[in-house]
């Protein structure tokens, strides 16, 4: 007790004469001008055990631009690699000003923060150096995913890592990196960097990083439109998920795989319960871009199923209302043109939301289906009453391209969907009734092969007798 009590005292006296020391100090350099008062204020502090606040802490109370110049300063500064404290703030200060450049979109500066840190990662220990540097890499691809500047930083970082052997590192590096080929539509450099770390992953049995390179080789996949070979890489990315702890952005993510899969498969239903697990996996991680691309694609799944007047009901709930925008404004615009049947309000969505149409392949492909049912049933509504029709006549009144309509007439006629010739000659679709079924050559054929059946089995009882 006694030896606990005197070696208190003597740290928390340490701690007042260090202070003691800043201050007199700061008091020399002119940087700062206390009062007795004020330096007695301080010394109480440290006499009664209070932190004074850190440079993160501070940062937090200024303005954004002063809290940049401030987290400068401590970055640059030099620290004692003896010093635990003193790195442990310059570790906070280096992640706080990377989070204060990704909020202000300044990525060139993101870029070279990543470079100058690099002699300061030698002092502290290997884990944590590579978080920091996943942490500052995923910062600045939330502000730039896309460009080469992006490409070319993270290469450069994985050489870092491989010169300075840290193997841990350089694959989490190399699976970024495969994201940001994907989404440069760099898919065979993709596929090739993806094949050799799966490779060197299996060996290694790291299960985690295993299954976010197994989904994006099911996204490449899927992009090059090899659609069996992105769901045996997705069934692998699940088969391995189920043997780990999935973090929930992961397993939205999986889920949002999933319910494209299913949606390509027209099987939307399957593909509705997907994409809602995913816009609740999402919308708990707080990931609002996602959040939004998978209610997207839950909405177009609920008008793909034949229910679009159930899109303003799921709209107005407590979990879709903090997600109102364009996208819900013209997925809304959409439901509202299919339950009216109107391929002219149809058209209008798609011109007017072009820009949140056009970048996403899988709307894209579901939309175009969509538009050829209601084409399809919009002409069957108006051949319906004729015989003998002009298809200039359909073309007014559905107000489309002649050769628009007379294309899709062909089509419609080929797959037994309108019984009926088109006379290209004549400009004349003549339609012919529905001609009833004689059952009686079926039943004929029926009861032939009932008799031959009977006929065997006789014989083969007569063989047996024999």
């Amino acid at each position: 007790f006694f030896f606990f009590f005197f070696f208190g005292r003597k740290q928390q006296q340490k701690r007042v004469d260090s202070c003691s020391v800043v201050v007199e100090r700061e008091k020399l350099s002119g940087q700062l001008n206390f009062s007795v008062a004020e330096k007695e204020k301080i010394r109480t502090m440290a006499v009664s055990d209070m932190k004074v606040l850190s440079a993160v802490e501070k940062s937090k109370t200024m303005p954004s631009a002063e809290a940049m110049q401030f987290l400068y300063t401590v970055v640059r500064r030099d620290v004692s690699a003896s010093s635990d404290e003193g790195l442990k703030e310059k570790e906070q200060a280096i992640q706080r000003l990377g989070e204060l450049l990704s909020e202000g979109k300044l990525k060139d500066d993101l870029a070279a923060l990543i470079r100058f840190i690099r002699p300061f990662l030698s002092c502290i220990s290997k884990a944590k150096s590579a978080k920091l540097v996943r942490n500052l890499l995923d910062l600045f691809l939330e502000v730039d995913a896309t460009t080469d500047i992006a490409i070319d930083l993270c290469r450069e970082c994985i050489e870092w890592a491989k010169e300075e052997k840290r193997s841990f590192l350089r694959q989490n590096l190399e699976c970024r990196l495969v994201g940001l080929y994907l989404a440069s539509k760099q898919y065979t450099s993709a596929l090739d960097l993806g094949s050799s770390l799966l490779r060197e992953l299996k060996k290694l049995d790291d299960k985690a990083l295993l299954v976010e390179v197994q989904l994006l080789e099911s996204r490449v996949y899927y992009k090059l439109s090899n659609v069996n070979k992105s769901r045996a890489a997705l069934t692998s990315a699940r088969t391995t998920a189920n043997g780990i702890y999935c973090p929930p952005k992961m397993q939205a993510t999986l889920d949002l795989q999933s319910g494209i899969l299913h949606a390509h498969d027209l099987d939307f239903k399957m593909g509705y319960s997907y994409f809602f697990e995913a816009f609740e996996g999402f919308d708990s991680v707080n990931q609002p871009v996602n959040a939004s691309l998978a209610l997207k694609y839950l909405l177009l799944c609920k008008i793909l199923l034949n229910t679009p007047e159930d899109v303003p009901g799921f709209l107005t709930t407590k979990l879709a209302l903090k997600y109102h925008g364009e996208v819900t404004e013209a997925m809304s615009g959409v439901a509202t043109a299919c339950r009216n049947r109107s391929l002219s309000e149809l058209k209008e969505v798609l011109t007017r939301y072009n820009d949140e149409f056009s970048t996403d392949d899988v709307v894209q492909r579901h939309l175009e289906h969509l538009y050829d049912n209601l084409l399809e049933q919009n002409l069957l509504r108006l051949v319906e009453p004729f015989s003998r029709v002009q298809v200039s006549h359909i073309a007014s009144l559905i107000n489309l391209e002649l050769d628009v309509v007379e294309r899709k007439l062909s089509q419609m006629i080929l797959d037994k969907n309108i019984l009926g010739i088109l006379d290209q000659g004549a400009g004349v679709l003549e339609v012919f009734d529905a001609s009833a079924t004689n059952q009686t050559y079926t039943a004929s054929v029926d009861t032939i092969q009932m008799m031959g059946k009977v006929v065997d089995g006789l014989y083969n009882r007569a063989r047996k007798l024999s």
